[in-house]
């Protein structure tokens, strides 16, 4: 998951940083409202933390931008504790509102909840370049593959077998077929070439590599993932 932190103060902005990326989020850094649009302008972000006060455009009018034309739970912060400061915030269209300064642990029940609440609801799922069987996503807008929630690290070529496979899932493709599609190229002895490569996808989306959920082999044919 990609989520976009907004603060003009740098420490806040590298502590919230560490605490999400330890919980194993993709974390993109903007230090005012204009900054952080043109991140979620240029990439695909599913969470965004918005300070309140801030130069250039300050959370408040960042807020009423992204709701134009976006979903994506927004988490106010601000130093303010004022009630009418948070049901202002609400109103722009913020999701949840925490007060600095906060309890990081806090902040991080917030931030799963709204992005549990985020995908329940479909946003991600319903997108059409989200391809997804059982627990394996892939998000080919931000070429971003999770099992069950966690993100994998798949090289360009693995990621390219593991979209082809799981795109078509439950359906058998042969050695030639994959090495032909993922590499553009005529395959000459490709078993080794695609072997390797489908053993490393299964040592990374797979909990027991042996007896795999996803990625399988049919014996004389080639390999396929599982419809789920």
């Amino acid at each position: 998951m990609n989520i976009l932190v907004c603060d003009d103060d740098k420490e806040i902005l590298e502590a919230i940083k560490i605490y999400l990326e330890y919980e194993g989020y993709k974390v993109f850094k903007a230090s005012d409202g204009l900054g952080a649009l043109e991140v979620i302008e240029g990439n695909e972000i599913h969470l965004v933390i918005m300070d309140v006060m801030m130069p250039r455009m300050d959370g408040l009018r960042a807020t009423m931008k992204i709701r134009e034309d976006k979903s994506i739970p927004v988490i106010m912060l601000s130093a303010k504790s004022e009630d009418t400061d948070k049901i202002m915030g609400l109103n722009m269209g913020a999701d949840d509102y925490i007060t600095k300064p906060f309890n990081p642990l806090e902040l991080i029940a917030r931030v799963k909840s709204q992005l549990r609440r985020y995908t329940t609801l479909g946003s991600l799922e319903t997108k059409s370049n989200v391809i997804k069987t059982g627990g394996l996503v892939i998000d080919d807008e931000c070429k971003n593959v999770t099992i069950d929630g966690d993100e994998v690290k798949l090289t360009p070529v693995q990621y390219k077998i593991l979209k082809l496979l799981t795109a078509n899932a439950g359906r058998v493709y042969a050695i030639d077929e994959i090495y032909e599609k993922v590499w553009q190229e005529t395959a000459f002895c490709p078993e080794n070439t695609v072997a390797v490569h489908i053993r490393k996808i299964r040592e990374k989306i797979e909990i027991n590599p042996k007896e795999p959920k996803y990625l399988k082999v049919v014996w004389g044919i080639g390999y396929k993932v599982e419809k789920i």
